[in-house]
């Protein structure tokens, strides 16, 4: 399972502190200023900030239909992962100060995590759904918290979480279809082709 290509642009602006489109890729590369750009779930490309749309991958690599987030940029001076499970964060942990990889509890850093993580699942259960297990980043910018993105539990990185809360999660992600909860059937990754 994994969140819908459309759940960070479904929330309220409140929520991810700027503004998020669900667009295509030939939609991306006519932007004239800068953006955030990045694939929904998989990596086509970098995902970072882009001066203009011309900067993008070119068609003679990817196909125009190829679904982009694209946001105003934010600067995030710290980010967490939360691993959740029926609506509720299992485990987190910081990841990233200013850009650069810094793993560890939040606990003494973030005493606002809790609620802003309760709101964030709040709203998703009104407006954006995630699949019952799925990983959420949320950060703090200038601005105050806000989301950074959300992702499949299976394909995220544990950081200074708790190992045996994470595997609840990844295990009900991606799990035996025979197991899969009737609500979750909507967030089933499709199977990629393979060409003999």
């Amino acid at each position: 399972m994994e969140p819908s290509a459309d759940w960070l642009s479904a929330l309220p602006r409140e929520l991810t502190g700027r503004t998020v489109e669900l667009t295509t890729l030939a939609a991306a590369r006519r932007l004239s200023g800068p953006a955030f750009v990045k694939a929904p779930a998989d990596k086509h490309f970098a995902a970072r900030v882009y001066d203009r749309g011309g900067d993008l991958p070119g068609p003679e690599l990817l196909d125009g239909d190829v679904p982009v987030l694209v946001s105003e940029v934010v600067r995030f001076a710290v980010e967490y992962r939360l691993f959740v499970l029926d609506g509720t964060v299992r485990t987190a942990s910081r990841y990233s100060r200013d850009g650069e990889l810094s793993v560890g509890a939040p606990e003494s850093d973030a005493p606002e995590l809790p609620a802003f993580a309760a709101e964030v699942l709040a709203a998703a259960a009104e407006c954006a759904p995630l699949p019952s297990a799925a990983v959420a980043d949320v950060g703090r910018t200038p601005g105050g918290w806000a989301v950074v993105e959300a992702n499949a539990a299976w394909a995220s990185g544990g950081y200074a979480c708790d190992p045996d809360a994470v595997l609840d999660v990844v295990l009900r992600a991606a799990g035996p279809l025979g197991q899969l909860l009737g609500s979750d059937r909507p967030f089933l990754r499709e199977l990629p082709q393979v060409e003999d």
